[in-house]
């Protein structure tokens, strides 16, 4: 019988980053699959050449060299064929104009990069339960553990 993997695409530009995000993952066994891309250019080439077989969620970060998170979320957004990709920014800044303007356009939730690898283990769970749930946006959008 074929399990199937949950695939998280994460799109970080710090590589310390993404090896706490990696570690989390893994110790809250969900059986995910992640890849990661360091930058805007890359995570829509990748999106581009896996139309076929999208990630389930993408965890985005704002602040990312060349095409940033907020102009990856636009254009993520317009094109129809990703309109079942869970988007949910992660990031370090926080400001609630900027947190509300990523809601309108699209994104699932907004997670603020906690300090404490216990609290990133609680808000990629959380987040990884929205993403299988597909509750649909009614509830928290910003996560926090």
């Amino acid at each position: 019988m074929a399990i199937n993997l949950m695939r998280i695409l994460l799109a970080e530009d710090d590589f310390d980053d993404c090896e706490l995000f990696a570690d989390a993952l893994d110790e809250i066994n969900c059986g995910a699959d992640l890849k990661t891309v360091n930058d805007g250019e890359q995570l829509i080439n990748f999106l581009t050449h896996c139309m076929e077989s999208l990630p389930s969620g993408l965890f985005l970060d704002l602040n990312m060299p060349g095409k940033n998170g907020m102009e990856c979320l636009i254009e993520i957004r317009q094109k129809e064929i990703y309109n079942s990709l869970e988007v949910i920014i992660f990031s370090t800044s926080f400001d609630s104009q900027i947190v509300e303007e990523l809601r309108k356009n699209g994104a699932r939730h907004y997670i603020r990069k906690p300090n404490e690898f216990s609290q990133l283990k609680k808000v990629i769970a959380l987040a990884v339960d929205s993403i299988n749930n597909k509750p649909g946006n009614s509830g928290n959008f910003e996560l926090k553990p």
